[in-house]
């Protein structure tokens, strides 16, 4: 136990040595600020969440070859835009918050199941369950789920584009071999379960807590469950509680400041750029920009008191992570009573 605590405190802290982070964080930059700044020149920042939930696309394939970035992009981005719609659908028909916890804890399963099982960097359906979450709880209509739908597909689709530019550039794009399924479902069966289960359990405890943005919760509990193993879980764990309050001081200040929507987007790059800077290196530094970033995110979209948002996440993050430490120490009970069964 003291061993596992000592390795545990060695991970939290540990900032790995950067590997070419920067290539990334301007790949990510480029393909999130382009249609921020197309919606902007447009009048239509109430949509730039949206175009960042497409735009995700881009984080996918970090450590791939150009055409296993692209195909994995490509379907990460059907996936984002999937999940907008889905939530959108639900604000749209105005569902009970309860049948919006589980659609999207669903979601979260279903998309564990797929990334892992087609072994998706970064893995899981943190990003999924961000985008199907926040939109679910934003007012909507048809036309905003119309709008939405192709400000997100626009924003996947740009993202994908940099990729394949870029690829034909360095010519790097013939090289690569198509990814194949990884021949261990079972592990990926279970950690789509596991995940489920932590997630709809997390949304229903924000809900009953806390509150409108429950889906804070869930996704930090599919953030906390994310690890390769019990360790890796309760270190990324708290790496996010600790990084998210951190981060929730950064936001109070930025929110303080009377920015204009230009200044606000490019505040929102900047952290998104240091956010991909750390986040392979440690989670808990990278959760000190994207906190932020998240908030800033919410703000463009619908303009709310900043306290109570603030005080959301911190409370959300808290039980999320509660939540999903606490999944993530069942199910490895669970597995070491079956392996000696």
């Amino acid at each position: 136990m003291r061993e596992r605590m000592r390795e545990a405190g060695v991970r939290f802290m540990t900032v790995a040595p950067h590997q070419g982070e920067h290539r990334v964080a301007a790949r990510v930059a480029v393909s999130v600020a382009v249609p921020l700044l197309v919606l902007w020149s447009i009048g239509r920042l109430d949509l730039s969440v949206y175009a960042s939930f497409g735009a995700f696309a881009s984080l996918y394939g970090r450590l791939d070859g150009y055409r296993d970035r692209i195909l994995m992009q490509l379907a990460a981005g059907a996936v984002q835009v999937t999940a907008m719609v889905l939530g959108t659908t639900l604000s749209v028909i105005d569902a009970p918050d309860a049948v919006r916890v589980v659609v999207v804890a669903a979601l979260a399963a279903g998309v564990t199941l797929i990334a892992h099982a087609y072994r998706w960097h970064p893995p899981g359906a943190l990003f999924a369950v961000f985008a199907a979450g926040a939109c679910a709880t934003l007012p909507a209509s048809g036309r905003t789920l119309a709008e939405g739908a192709v400000v997100g597909a626009g924003g996947a689709a740009f993202a994908v584009a940099v990729t394949v530019l870029i690829a034909l550039f360095r010519r790097g794009l013939p090289g690569a071999s198509a990814t194949k399924p990884d021949a261990r479902r079972s592990v990926a069966a279970e950690m789509a379960v596991t995940v489920g289960v932590g997630s709809v359990l997390a949304g229903i405890v924000g809900l009953a807590l806390v509150g409108t943005h429950w889906y804070w919760a869930m996704v930090a509990a599919v953030a906390a469950l994310g690890g390769a193993s019990t360790t890796a879980r309760i270190v990324r764990g708290a790496q996010r509680l600790i990084g998210t309050c951190v981060g929730i001081l950064l936001a109070a200040a930025l929110l303080m400041l009377p920015l204009p929507p230009l200044a606000v987007l490019a505040v929102a790059i900047a952290l998104q750029v240091c956010a991909e800077l750390f986040v392979g290196r440690n989670y808990g530094l990278a959760m000190v920009f994207i906190t932020p970033l998240a908030l800033l995110m919410i703000e463009l979209a619908v303009p709310v008191d900043p306290g109570p948002l603030l005080r959301d996440r911190l409370l959300d993050t808290l039980l999320g992570v509660a939540v999903g430490t606490a999944v993530a120490v069942v199910s490895a009970t669970v597995r070491r009573r079956r392996a000696g069964a």
